[in-house]
């Protein structure tokens, strides 16, 4: 692969380039600005990290060239509390209309306010990912002043506001303000401007609760822009070169639409330059409540897999490309090729785009991120954890036998994931029980060709006794019993007594025709076992 085509697949070095272009161009000099936007009004979930992932990969590009950027996090916490989940109790409705940090957090929550509750799960998890951003509290900016001059110039281009907005309303408004008090009264929104002057600033607004008030907008820090308006204004505001947005805000007269033209002609700033992103799916999640909302969040996903595996989901795709984050059995699949690019980069197989993706994942422009010892594959560390039920002296006999670890530390942190996602994602008709006696009933049915077959494995057992050496072991049973050498390819005759072979030795070892891979099954029962169970 050229060094062009390998620019055109890493995505992230094609945006560094875009974005440090633009911003000599804009601000010659200045530090380049990327920003996000999150709203704590419920669960920020694993597609709302993808505001964060994108800008964040392609800021930490540019440091890593030794270029100043700053990535902005705004947290829109001055937003409206919109509506009462499920499964929060209904007398929450009388926070309706109020700044998401004026709204008490849930139910047994230790967080002051709504919106604390739900930036706390994703401030963890960001630091976990190792996201460098500078925070912006929206209230903070809003009830502070930052904004008053932006305000005061929006209120009086509110006719040219307006205009832009008339092209897409499918209704006459009879006077338009681009400015929504909070109450002084009840602090909701749901106020009704009734009268502004330019001169004085003085602003009149009535609420539904009754009360009304005028108040000089030159004074007045209890309110905000309406979302499109203020989210161009921040464009100008901060110098954003870079920002993504999702698939809901390029519809026509949505936000960013509209917005192209009020930073420019209100605000005489510029749209930062950034992608549309596409939607992140899920795949399992079978137990996960998800901190009581409805799809899991990125805190879940860094119980059951590593920061660089959730990073790499991010950086691997471009910002147009759907892709499924995975809380069931895929994982496991997910892991092994995670393992096997990890091999190529070590052995100088990666293709440049696949090093790229790679190298974002394990560390950022501040450093390496934490890594497993030794990777163990994940689906083997599944089963372990599965079959032991967690016992650390049984797990530790293991990993001893299969990789000679002597330590669970050199298996963590991935067998700590594996474990979660094993008590949390595994159905209980799913788990795996080792039997404590044999089945005699069934022992005491075989034929002479089952048991033949029985006693070839029984022998080899000592032999064989590793990973590599009893799969060796129990694919080259029906082998041998067909008169091939155990390493031949097998023939479909060879791969019917294959498939008929496992399933004798679940339904002895388990209790059933499937269960974990056969060969750390035998390593997690233990030799002495096995014999017992498979009467020998």
């Amino acid at each position: 692969m050229s060094a062009a085509d390998s620019a055109e697949s890493d995505w992230v070095s094609r945006f560094a380039d875009e974005v440090i272009s633009e911003a000599q161009r804009r601000a010659p000099g200045k530090p380049i600005v990327c920003a996000s936007g999150l709203s704590p009004s419920g669960p920020i979930h694993l597609g709302n990290l993808r505001e964060v992932m994108t800008p964040h990969l392609v800021a930490d590009e540019i440091r890593r060239r030794g270029l100043e950027c700053v990535h902005l996090l705004s947290w829109d916490d001055y937003d409206r509390f919109r509506r009462v989940p499920a499964g929060v109790d209904p007398s929450w409705e009388e926070h309706i209309g109020k700044p998401l940090t004026a709204v008490p957090a849930p139910p047994g929550s230790s967080h002051p306010s709504w919106a604390e509750h739900f930036k706390a799960p994703m401030t963890a998890a960001l630091a976990e990912l190792g996201v460098e951003y500078r925070a912006i509290s929206q209230t903070g900016q809003y009830t502070s002043g930052a904004y008053r001059e932006q305000i005061l110039l929006a209120m009086r281009e509110r006719k040219r506001i307006d205009e832009v907005l008339a092209r897409y309303r499918t209704k006459q408004v009879d006077a338009y303000f681009p400015y929504k008090p909070y109450c002084e009264l009840c602090e909701r929104d749901l106020t009704t401007v009734t009268a502004y002057d330019d001169d004085t600033t003085e602003l009149a607004y009535t609420c539904v609760c009754g009360f009304g008030e005028t108040v000089r907008l030159a004074e007045h820090d209890r309110g905000k822009l309406v979302w499109k308006v203020d989210w161009p204004m921040r464009w100008a505001y901060e110098g954003v070169v870079f920002e993504p947005s999702g698939v809901d805000h390029h519809s026509p007269g949505s936000a960013w639409v509209v917005g192209e033209r009020i930073v420019g002609e209100v605000f005489g700033g510029e749209q930062p330059i950034g992608p549309m992103y596409a939607f992140v799916g899920i795949t399992g999640m079978s137990k996960m409540s998800s901190s009581k909302g409805d799809v899991p969040i990125p805190a879940d996903a860094l119980e059951i897999m590593e920061a660089p595996v959730l990073r790499w989901l991010y950086a691997r795709r471009k910002p147009s490309q759907s892709f499924k984050i995975a809380f069931d059995q895929e994982i496991q699949r997910l892991y092994d090729e995670w393992d096997a690019l990890g091999r190529k980069v070590a052995g100088g197989d990666a293709q440049p785009a696949e090093l790229a993706a790679y190298d974002r994942a394990v560390r950022t422009a501040e450093g390496p991120l934490p890594v497993t010892p030794r990777a163990v594959p994940y689906r083997t560390l599944a089963s372990i954890v599965d079959i032991t039920t967690g016992d650390t002296a049984q797990t530790l006999r293991i990993l001893g036998d299969l990789d000679a670890i002597t330590s669970l530390d050199d298996a963590r942190p991935r067998l700590d994931r594996a474990q979660r996602w094993v008590d949390t994602q595994l159905a209980a008709d799913q788990r795996t029980r080792v039997r404590e006696s044999p089945d005699e009933e069934l022992l005491g049915s075989l034929g002479q060709d089952d048991r033949d077959s029985l006693r070839l494995l029984l022998d080899g057992l000592d032999e064989h006794w590793s990973l590599d050496g009893l799969t060796t072991l129990v694919y080259g049973v029906p082998k041998v019993r067909a008169g091939l050498p155990a390493d031949a390819k097998p023939t479909p005759e060879v791969k019917v007594a294959q498939r008929e072979f496992f399933a004798l030795l679940y339904r002895l070892l388990v209790g059933r025709d499937t269960g974990p891979r056969l060969p750390t099954l035998l390593l997690a029962v233990g030799a002495d076992q096995v014999r017992k169970l498979a009467g020998g």
